[in-house]
């Protein structure tokens, strides 16, 4: 067999079991959390006026339990999940819009997480690169020794504290950007410019918080990475050469730095897919996060149970597609094991 193809199957099947056996125990997980989200469900219902006798709440339990596929043991709740997991794609129906399959809340609030926190993640990406490239160039510098200490420290700070502090900034003391939410209450969604305009004003301080905070951390990765670099023959050959230092800078020092932190890049957009639980809780943002927090506090596991399926997707996915594209990346790099 050739190598590549060896190689890219030993990945996929890895790949398959490893995505298997994550979603059992995710499965496993939610049923054995304390609680009966039916109960929890009916006592929703009474909380809002809708008073139920005690023999209507029992037949409106069992058929609840066929709906959220919570009927019988077990392994047999196990394998029905399964079988509508992998057959039909379904993740059964929400408690907390019931009928409504949990996957269609799931896809609702996913693009305002991919749009919120992905391209946050870019934009510190790029700006995190572009900082420690030149930090680690410009080392012991006097631009060095104020920016690497100020990196340092802001790496430190949790993003939903640097959160608060913008919005009590901004939205409270100067008044210039909302609050939260993601666009104004006023607004009907849609591709026109007011509604673009609004999404953009409250989606400025969300994102503020998590690029600041990220900036740091990926300019002191990048910073070691070009001091190690630095310390490299061929760098040494190239000025030996008499090379500009732009052209060192560009050809060698940025492009190298680059490679190991694509992988990071990949493994944060990854992640990203669930949210930010405190940020959209404290912008009241309609993302993934929001919904997996209200999920847990109301034990709806069809839809806790599909974001953390969907976490773990995306993430094994974007590994197994790094591991297949890597080599091409970085001809450094072998198909062996």
């Amino acid at each position: 067999m050739h190598p590549l193809l060896s190689y890219a199957i030993r990945r996929f099947s890895s790949y398959l079991l490893t995505l298997y056996i994550a979603i059992s125990v995710t499965f496993l997980l939610f049923r054995l959390i304390p609680g009966d989200p039916l109960g929890a469900y009916i006592s929703n219902l009474e909380s809002m006026g809708e008073y139920i006798e005690a023999e209507e709440a029992k037949k409106i339990i069992e058929e609840y339990k066929k709906a959220f596929g919570l009927e019988g043991d077990l392994f047999t709740q196990y394998v029905s999940f399964l079988k509508e997991l992998i057959l039909h794609g379904n993740l059964g129906p929400s408690i907390i819009s019931f009928p409504t399959p949990a996957q269609n809340l799931i896809l609702e609030r996913l693009p305002w997480t991919i749009g919120l926190l992905g391209l946050s993640t870019l934009i510190a990406w790029i700006l995190g690169i572009l900082m420690g490239c030149l930090l680690g160039w410009l080392r012991d510098t006097k631009l060095d020794k104020v920016l690497t200490p100020l990196a340092l420290g802001f790496s430190q700070i949790p993003y939903y504290l640097t959160a608060i502090f913008l919005v009590l900034l901004f939205a409270y003391y100067i008044k210039v950007l909302p609050s939260g939410g993601a666009y104004s209450p006023y607004l009907t969604p849609g591709l026109y410019w007011d509604f673009i305009l609004s999404v953009i004003r409250h989606g400025i301080l969300p994102a503020l918080s998590l690029i600041l905070t990220s900036v740091a951390g990926w300019a002191l990765s990048t910073r070691f990475l070009v001091i190690t670099i630095l310390a490299e023959d061929y760098l040494h050959f190239a000025e030996a050469k008499g090379l500009k230092g732009t052209r060192i800078f560009k050809r060698y020092i940025l492009r190298n730095s680059l490679l190991p932190q694509i992988t990071g890049l990949a493994i944060s957009l990854s992640f990203m897919i669930g949210g930010q639980i405190v940020l959209e809780t404290i912008f009241s943002y309609p993302g993934i996060g929001q919904l997996f927090a209200l999920a847990m506090g109301l034990l709806d596991y069809s839809i806790a149970n599909g974001v953390l399926i969907l976490i773990i997707f995306t993430a094994l996915t974007a590994n197994l597609i790094l591991d297949l594209i890597y080599p091409l990346i970085d001809p450094r790099v072998r198909y062996v094991e």
